[in-house]
């Protein structure tokens, strides 16, 4: 199902931007997921740059819910062809009306400096029972063919969490599937410590969220059906607004990728 959503339609329409069209695949929440878009956006705009460019950056806002019923029209401008780098910005539509913004940044392989931050210490995905209790975005899991194993966590307060995650069936050798799917996985689980750091969780009654924005950075290559630790922190709620950051990490400790999201939070009686 995944994987069929990521197959965008060329239309072979052009005029100041290319025009690509895809579905959705149906969610418990009866709106379209937020990292189907996003990832669908990555195809869009990769379809657009040379080859040997490959995505780096992506920074969008979420703009309306997406209804699970209707396709949804991707434009991409080609706002940038550089030397090395290129930028897209591409916008997601349903009925005319845009869903979804963002501008994605290409760039061809280069050498240089070279560090990171190291990966927490965290119990394996093999010493981790899988379960089925699993609140918040988690519940999404158990109907797509990404699977998760939450690693034990801190106390409410911490505002701190760590899940492994892979896609359960293995996938093609296509680097730029990869990247496009390590996008649909970055929007699970990146809202939860913005609750957790409150002591609050989604069973709250009357709790509201929504996405505002994301961003990812790809570090470096990985495949997504190989486990990856996502770590997600928020640094701050305030104003209805919870701020959370993630990283990625492969089980040899090598980080991959980074990415942000704001997101609307309100919680009755706050």
């Amino acid at each position: 199902m995944m994987l069929k959503v990521l197959r965008l339609e060329d239309t072979g329409a052009r005029t100041s931007e290319d025009i690509f069209v895809g579905g959705s695949h149906p969610i418990p929440t009866g709106r379209v997921y937020g990292g189907q878009v996003v990832s669908q956006c990555v195809v869009a705009a990769a379809a657009t740059v040379d080859e040997t460019q490959h995505p780096h950056s992506m920074h969008g806002y979420f703009l309306r819910p997406g209804d699970l019923d209707l396709p949804i029209t991707f434009a991409v401008d080609r706002i940038h062809d550089g030397r090395s780098f290129s930028r897209r910005r591409v916008q997601a539509y349903q009925s005319g009306t845009p869903i979804f913004s963002g501008i994605i940044s290409f760039q061809t392989e280069d050498s240089g400096l070279d560090h990171q931050t190291p990966m927490p210490s965290v119990p394996s995905p093999d010493e981790i029972e899988p379960s089925d209790d699993m609140a918040g975005s988690f519940f999404l899991l158990r109907s797509n063919p990404i699977e998760a194993r939450r690693v034990p966590i801190e106390p409410d307060g911490s505002g701190t969490q760590a899940t492994w995650m892979r896609v359960r069936e293995p996938i093609s050798d296509d680097p730029g599937l990869h990247r496009a799917v390590l996008a649909y996985m970055s929007d699970f689980s990146i809202q939860e410590p913005s609750l957790r750091a409150n002591g609050v969780n989604w069973r709250v009654p009357g709790i509201k969220s929504a996405s505002l924005d994301h961003a990812i950075w790809w570090h470096r290559f990985t495949r997504v059906d190989d486990w990856l630790l996502y770590v997600n922190e928020s640094p701050s709620t305030q104003g209805g607004r919870g701020m959370n950051t993630g990283r990625f990490y492969t089980q040899d400790g090598t980080l991959v990728a980074s990415t942000a999201q704001e997101i609307m939070l309100r919680v009755p009686g706050v």
